[in-house]
Protein backbone atom coordinates (compact mmCIF):
# COMPACT_ATOMS: atom_id res chain seq x y z
CA UNK A 1 0.00 0.00 0.00
CA UNK A 2 2.74 2.45 -0.96
CA UNK A 3 4.00 4.36 -3.97
CA UNK A 4 7.63 4.69 -5.04
CA UNK A 5 8.77 8.28 -5.53
CA UNK A 6 11.90 10.38 -5.79
CA UNK A 7 12.69 11.83 -2.34
CA UNK A 8 12.36 15.57 -1.97
CA UNK A 9 15.24 15.70 0.48
CA UNK A 10 18.12 13.22 0.59
CA UNK A 11 18.13 13.01 4.40
CA UNK A 12 14.53 13.72 5.32
CA UNK A 13 12.20 11.21 3.73
CA UNK A 14 9.81 10.51 6.56
CA UNK A 15 6.72 12.19 7.93
CA UNK A 16 6.05 14.94 5.40
CA UNK A 17 3.40 15.38 2.70
CA UNK A 18 4.26 14.61 -0.92
CA UNK A 19 2.83 16.86 -3.67
CA UNK A 20 2.59 16.58 -7.43
CA UNK A 21 3.44 19.36 -9.89
CA UNK A 22 -0.08 20.76 -9.56
CA UNK A 23 0.28 21.19 -5.81
CA UNK A 24 -2.04 18.29 -4.97
CA UNK A 25 -1.16 16.13 -1.96
CA UNK A 26 -0.45 12.57 -3.10
CA UNK A 27 0.26 11.11 0.30
CA UNK A 28 2.69 10.95 3.20
CA UNK A 29 6.40 10.24 2.75
CA UNK A 30 7.43 7.51 5.19
CA UNK A 31 10.68 5.80 4.17
CA UNK A 32 13.44 5.53 1.59
CA UNK A 33 15.82 2.84 0.44
CA UNK A 34 19.32 2.95 1.85
CA UNK A 35 22.22 4.14 -0.28
CA UNK A 36 23.53 0.56 -0.47
CA UNK A 37 20.27 -0.55 -2.15
CA UNK A 38 19.32 2.30 -4.48
CA UNK A 39 19.62 6.05 -4.92
CA UNK A 40 16.85 8.65 -4.71
CA UNK A 41 14.00 6.17 -4.17
CA UNK A 42 11.49 6.90 -1.44
CA UNK A 43 8.01 5.63 -0.60
CA UNK A 44 4.74 7.44 -0.05
CA UNK A 45 1.57 6.25 1.70
CA UNK A 46 -1.20 7.21 -0.77
CA UNK A 47 -3.98 9.54 0.36
CA UNK A 48 -6.60 6.82 -0.25
CA UNK A 49 -4.90 4.66 2.39
CA UNK A 50 -4.60 7.58 4.83
CA UNK A 51 -8.27 8.51 4.39
CA UNK A 52 -9.36 4.90 4.94
CA UNK A 53 -7.32 4.82 8.15
CA UNK A 54 -8.83 8.10 9.42
CA UNK A 55 -12.40 7.12 8.48
CA UNK A 56 -11.87 3.78 10.21
CA UNK A 57 -10.97 5.65 13.41
CA UNK A 58 -14.09 7.82 13.08
CA UNK A 59 -16.37 4.84 12.45
CA UNK A 60 -15.06 2.47 15.12
CA UNK A 61 -13.12 4.64 17.56
CA UNK A 62 -10.04 2.54 16.83
CA UNK A 63 -8.10 1.15 13.89
CA UNK A 64 -9.65 -2.14 12.76
CA UNK A 65 -7.69 -2.64 9.54
CA UNK A 66 -8.30 -3.14 5.86
CA UNK A 67 -10.86 -5.89 5.21
CA UNK A 68 -10.08 -9.11 3.39
CA UNK A 69 -12.44 -11.87 2.31
CA UNK A 70 -10.28 -14.50 3.99
CA UNK A 71 -10.27 -16.79 0.97
CA UNK A 72 -7.65 -18.44 -1.20
CA UNK A 73 -8.32 -18.20 -4.93
CA UNK A 74 -7.04 -19.59 -8.22
CA UNK A 75 -7.13 -17.75 -11.53
CA UNK A 76 -9.44 -19.12 -14.23
CA UNK A 77 -7.38 -18.24 -17.30
CA UNK A 78 -7.28 -21.84 -18.51
CA UNK A 79 -10.16 -22.65 -20.90
CA UNK A 80 -10.43 -26.28 -19.79
CA UNK A 81 -10.62 -25.23 -16.14
CA UNK A 82 -13.44 -22.78 -16.91
CA UNK A 83 -15.31 -25.42 -18.87
CA UNK A 84 -14.95 -27.99 -16.08
CA UNK A 85 -16.60 -25.60 -13.60
CA UNK A 86 -19.50 -24.85 -15.92
CA UNK A 87 -18.58 -21.31 -16.89
CA UNK A 88 -20.27 -19.83 -19.95
CA UNK A 89 -18.01 -18.31 -22.64
CA UNK A 90 -18.63 -14.76 -21.43
CA UNK A 91 -18.41 -15.50 -17.72
CA UNK A 92 -15.27 -14.50 -15.86
CA UNK A 93 -14.12 -14.98 -12.32
CA UNK A 94 -11.87 -16.64 -9.77
CA UNK A 95 -12.04 -20.15 -8.33
CA UNK A 96 -12.38 -20.21 -4.54
CA UNK A 97 -9.97 -22.88 -3.29
CA UNK A 98 -10.26 -22.30 0.47
CA UNK A 99 -12.42 -20.25 2.84
CA UNK A 100 -11.01 -19.43 6.29
CA UNK A 101 -13.42 -20.83 8.94
CA UNK A 102 -13.40 -17.67 11.11
CA UNK A 103 -13.99 -15.11 8.37
CA UNK A 104 -17.34 -13.54 7.49
CA UNK A 105 -17.24 -15.12 4.03
CA UNK A 106 -17.49 -18.63 5.47
CA UNK A 107 -21.25 -18.13 5.92
CA UNK A 108 -21.84 -17.66 2.19
CA UNK A 109 -18.87 -18.97 0.18
CA UNK A 110 -17.79 -22.56 -0.39
CA UNK A 111 -14.58 -24.01 -1.77
CA UNK A 112 -15.29 -24.73 -5.44
CA UNK A 113 -17.39 -21.59 -5.98
CA UNK A 114 -16.42 -19.32 -8.86
CA UNK A 115 -16.44 -15.72 -7.65
CA UNK A 116 -17.81 -13.67 -10.55
CA UNK A 117 -18.19 -10.21 -9.00
CA UNK A 118 -17.76 -8.24 -5.80
CA UNK A 119 -20.16 -5.38 -5.09
CA UNK A 120 -21.35 -5.55 -8.72
CA UNK A 121 -17.79 -5.18 -10.07
CA UNK A 122 -16.96 -7.98 -12.52
CA UNK A 123 -13.80 -9.91 -11.69
CA UNK A 124 -11.64 -11.01 -14.63
CA UNK A 125 -10.16 -14.47 -14.98
CA UNK A 126 -6.80 -13.12 -13.81
CA UNK A 127 -8.35 -11.72 -10.61
CA UNK A 128 -8.38 -8.05 -11.61
CA UNK A 129 -11.11 -5.42 -11.82
CA UNK A 130 -11.29 -2.22 -13.85
CA UNK A 131 -9.75 0.66 -11.91
CA UNK A 132 -9.49 3.58 -14.28
CA UNK A 133 -9.54 3.78 -18.05
CA UNK A 134 -6.98 1.29 -19.39
CA UNK A 135 -5.96 0.40 -15.80
CA UNK A 136 -6.73 -2.68 -13.76
CA UNK A 137 -5.96 -3.68 -10.16
CA UNK A 138 -6.38 -6.85 -8.10
CA UNK A 139 -9.95 -7.29 -6.87
CA UNK A 140 -8.59 -7.38 -3.30
CA UNK A 141 -8.13 -3.60 -3.62
CA UNK A 142 -11.90 -3.26 -3.90
CA UNK A 143 -12.41 -5.44 -0.83
CA UNK A 144 -9.88 -3.36 1.12
CA UNK A 145 -11.81 -0.15 0.44
CA UNK A 146 -14.69 -1.38 2.60
CA UNK A 147 -14.88 -1.13 6.38
CA UNK A 148 -15.48 -3.87 8.92
CA UNK A 149 -19.15 -3.98 9.83
CA UNK A 150 -20.34 -3.14 6.32
CA UNK A 151 -22.23 -5.54 4.02
CA UNK A 152 -20.94 -6.81 0.69
CA UNK A 153 -22.61 -8.38 -2.32
CA UNK A 154 -21.10 -11.34 -4.15
CA UNK A 155 -22.04 -13.11 -7.37
CA UNK A 156 -20.85 -16.70 -7.59
CA UNK A 157 -21.23 -19.68 -9.88
CA UNK A 158 -22.01 -22.79 -7.85
CA UNK A 159 -22.79 -26.15 -9.45
CA UNK A 160 -23.47 -24.38 -12.75
CA UNK A 161 -25.95 -21.91 -11.20
CA UNK A 162 -25.34 -18.19 -10.76
CA UNK A 163 -26.17 -17.05 -7.22
CA UNK A 164 -26.42 -13.61 -5.60
CA UNK A 165 -24.98 -13.76 -2.08
CA UNK A 166 -24.56 -11.20 0.66
CA UNK A 167 -22.13 -10.85 3.54
CA UNK A 168 -24.11 -9.01 6.21
CA UNK A 169 -21.10 -7.63 8.03
CA UNK A 170 -17.39 -7.94 7.55
CA UNK A 171 -15.40 -8.92 10.61
CA UNK A 172 -11.67 -9.60 10.94
CA UNK A 173 -10.45 -13.15 10.58
CA UNK A 174 -9.16 -14.71 13.79
CA UNK A 175 -5.38 -14.59 13.70
CA UNK A 176 -3.79 -17.97 14.39
CA UNK A 177 -0.31 -16.39 14.60
CA UNK A 178 -0.66 -12.75 15.76
CA UNK A 179 1.55 -10.22 14.00
CA UNK A 180 1.63 -8.05 17.14
CA UNK A 181 0.65 -8.25 20.82
CA UNK A 182 -0.80 -4.81 21.49
CA UNK A 183 -4.51 -4.20 21.89
CA UNK A 184 -4.96 -7.17 24.25
CA UNK A 185 -5.67 -7.15 27.98
CA UNK A 186 -2.16 -8.53 28.48
CA UNK A 187 0.22 -7.08 25.90
CA UNK A 188 3.22 -9.16 26.90
CA UNK A 189 3.86 -12.72 25.71
CA UNK A 190 1.77 -15.48 27.26
CA UNK A 191 3.74 -18.29 28.87
CA UNK A 192 3.40 -21.32 31.12
CA UNK A 193 6.12 -23.20 32.99
CA UNK A 194 5.75 -26.85 33.95
CA UNK A 195 8.69 -28.46 35.75
CA UNK A 196 11.12 -26.30 33.79
CA UNK A 197 9.32 -26.69 30.45
CA UNK A 198 8.59 -23.22 29.10
CA UNK A 199 5.57 -23.04 26.79
CA UNK A 200 4.43 -19.97 24.90
CA UNK A 201 2.15 -19.10 21.99
CA UNK A 202 3.45 -18.71 18.48
CA UNK A 203 3.46 -15.08 17.33
CA UNK A 204 5.48 -12.95 14.96
CA UNK A 205 7.10 -11.00 17.86
CA UNK A 206 8.19 -14.34 19.34
CA UNK A 207 9.64 -15.47 16.02
CA UNK A 208 11.54 -12.19 15.64
CA UNK A 209 12.98 -12.38 19.14
CA UNK A 210 13.96 -16.04 18.71
CA UNK A 211 15.21 -16.11 15.10
CA UNK A 212 15.70 -12.46 14.06
CA UNK A 213 14.07 -10.36 11.36
CA UNK A 214 14.64 -13.11 8.79
CA UNK A 215 12.74 -15.65 10.90
CA UNK A 216 10.98 -16.96 7.80
CA UNK A 217 14.39 -18.27 6.66
CA UNK A 218 15.86 -19.16 10.06
CA UNK A 219 12.96 -20.76 11.95
CA UNK A 220 12.20 -24.49 11.66
CA UNK A 221 10.42 -25.35 8.43
CA UNK A 222 7.44 -26.84 10.25
CA UNK A 223 6.82 -23.59 12.13
CA UNK A 224 7.19 -21.39 9.05
CA UNK A 225 4.78 -23.63 7.16
CA UNK A 226 2.17 -23.24 9.92
CA UNK A 227 2.57 -19.46 9.93
CA UNK A 228 2.28 -19.13 6.17
CA UNK A 229 -0.43 -21.68 5.41
CA UNK A 230 -2.53 -22.62 8.43
CA UNK A 231 -5.69 -20.66 9.35
CA UNK A 232 -7.51 -20.57 12.68
CA UNK A 233 -10.36 -23.09 12.81
CA UNK A 234 -12.21 -21.41 15.69
CA UNK A 235 -12.06 -18.33 17.88
CA UNK A 236 -9.33 -18.52 20.50
CA UNK A 237 -7.19 -21.11 18.72
CA UNK A 238 -3.45 -20.74 19.32
CA UNK A 239 -0.32 -22.63 18.34
CA UNK A 240 1.62 -23.65 21.43
CA UNK A 241 5.41 -23.97 21.37
CA UNK A 242 7.87 -25.50 23.82
CA UNK A 243 10.42 -22.74 23.56
CA UNK A 244 13.05 -23.91 26.06
CA UNK A 245 13.78 -26.36 28.89
CA UNK A 246 15.10 -24.94 32.15
CA UNK A 247 17.68 -26.99 34.01
CA UNK A 248 16.15 -29.35 36.59
CA UNK A 249 16.63 -32.97 37.59
CA UNK A 250 13.18 -33.81 36.21
CA UNK A 251 13.99 -32.48 32.73
CA UNK A 252 17.25 -34.38 32.25
CA UNK A 253 17.35 -35.80 28.73
CA UNK A 254 14.85 -33.26 27.40
CA UNK A 255 17.35 -30.41 26.96
CA UNK A 256 17.40 -30.63 23.16
CA UNK A 257 13.65 -30.12 22.89
CA UNK A 258 13.22 -26.45 22.08
CA UNK A 259 11.07 -24.48 19.66
CA UNK A 260 8.91 -27.47 18.82
CA UNK A 261 5.15 -27.37 18.31
CA UNK A 262 3.00 -29.01 20.98
CA UNK A 263 0.29 -31.19 19.42
CA UNK A 264 -1.46 -32.88 22.36
CA UNK A 265 -1.35 -33.70 26.06
CA UNK A 266 -2.49 -37.18 27.05
CA UNK A 267 -3.94 -37.61 23.55
CA UNK A 268 -6.08 -34.46 23.87
CA UNK A 269 -5.40 -32.03 21.04
CA UNK A 270 -4.46 -28.65 22.51
CA UNK A 271 -6.56 -25.64 21.50
CA UNK A 272 -4.51 -22.89 23.12
CA UNK A 273 -2.19 -22.22 26.05
CA UNK A 274 -4.99 -21.94 28.61
CA UNK A 275 -6.38 -25.25 27.42
CA UNK A 276 -2.94 -26.80 28.08
CA UNK A 277 -3.02 -25.43 31.62
CA UNK A 278 -6.51 -26.86 32.19
CA UNK A 279 -5.47 -30.30 30.92
CA UNK A 280 -2.42 -30.37 33.18
CA UNK A 281 -4.28 -29.15 36.28
CA UNK A 282 -7.11 -31.62 35.69
CA UNK A 283 -4.88 -34.62 34.99
CA UNK A 284 -5.79 -37.72 37.01
CA UNK A 285 -3.61 -40.14 35.06
CA UNK A 286 -0.27 -41.56 36.14
CA UNK A 287 1.69 -39.65 33.49
CA UNK A 288 1.57 -36.37 31.65
CA UNK A 289 2.42 -37.27 28.07
CA UNK A 290 3.30 -34.29 25.85
CA UNK A 291 3.27 -35.06 22.13
CA UNK A 292 5.08 -32.74 19.73
CA UNK A 293 5.57 -32.41 16.01
CA UNK A 294 7.64 -35.11 14.32
CA UNK A 295 6.32 -37.66 16.85
CA UNK A 296 8.52 -36.41 19.70
CA UNK A 297 7.25 -37.36 23.17
CA UNK A 298 7.96 -35.97 26.63
CA UNK A 299 6.64 -37.71 29.78
CA UNK A 300 6.39 -36.45 33.37
CA UNK A 301 4.55 -37.62 36.49
CA UNK A 302 1.96 -34.96 37.49
CA UNK A 303 2.80 -34.77 41.21
CA UNK A 304 6.53 -34.68 40.57
CA UNK A 305 6.01 -32.03 37.88
CA UNK A 306 4.04 -29.82 40.28
CA UNK A 307 6.80 -29.97 42.86
CA UNK A 308 9.50 -29.43 40.24
CA UNK A 309 7.70 -26.34 38.91
CA UNK A 310 8.05 -24.53 42.24
CA UNK A 311 11.69 -25.59 42.49
CA UNK A 312 12.47 -24.43 38.93
CA UNK A 313 10.86 -21.04 39.56
CA UNK A 314 12.95 -20.52 42.69
CA UNK A 315 16.13 -21.81 41.08
CA UNK A 316 15.81 -19.48 38.08
CA UNK A 317 14.30 -16.50 39.98
CA UNK A 318 11.06 -16.52 38.00
CA UNK A 319 8.18 -14.85 39.90
CA UNK A 320 5.26 -16.82 38.44
CA UNK A 321 4.58 -20.08 36.61
CA UNK A 322 2.19 -18.38 34.21
CA UNK A 323 1.75 -14.99 32.57
CA UNK A 324 -0.93 -12.70 34.10
CA UNK A 325 -3.50 -13.50 31.41
CA UNK A 326 -3.43 -17.20 32.33
CA UNK A 327 -3.73 -16.43 36.03
CA UNK A 328 -7.12 -14.79 35.44
CA UNK A 329 -10.39 -16.49 34.45
CA UNK A 330 -11.05 -15.97 30.75
CA UNK A 331 -14.19 -16.22 28.66
CA UNK A 332 -11.97 -16.41 25.61
CA UNK A 333 -11.18 -20.08 26.18
CA UNK A 334 -12.06 -21.78 22.95
CA UNK A 335 -15.25 -23.62 23.71
CA UNK A 336 -16.13 -23.52 20.04
CA UNK A 337 -14.39 -26.81 19.31
CA UNK A 338 -15.09 -29.98 21.30
CA UNK A 339 -12.29 -31.74 23.11
CA UNK A 340 -11.16 -34.44 20.72
CA UNK A 341 -8.47 -37.10 21.05
CA UNK A 342 -5.55 -36.96 18.68
CA UNK A 343 -5.97 -39.47 15.83
CA UNK A 344 -3.75 -42.53 16.22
Amino acid sequence: MSVAAQPLHPRRNSGGPAFNSAGECLGMAFQSLGADQAENIGYVIPTVVIMHFLNDLLKHGKYTGFPTLGIDVQTMENAHLREAFGMAPKQKGLLVSRVAPTTAATKVLNAGDVLLSFDKETIANDGTIQFRKHERVAFSWLVAQKYYGEPAELTVLRDGKELELRIEDFHPEESLVPVHLFGRSHEGPSYMIVAGLVFTTLSVPFLRSEFGEEWDCEAPVEIVHRVMNQRAQFKGEELVVLTQVLAHDLTVGYEDLENVMLVSINDITVKNLRHCLDIIEGCSEKYLRFSFQNNLVLVLKPEDAKKATAEALEQHSIPAATSPDLAEPSAALAASAPTTPTPA
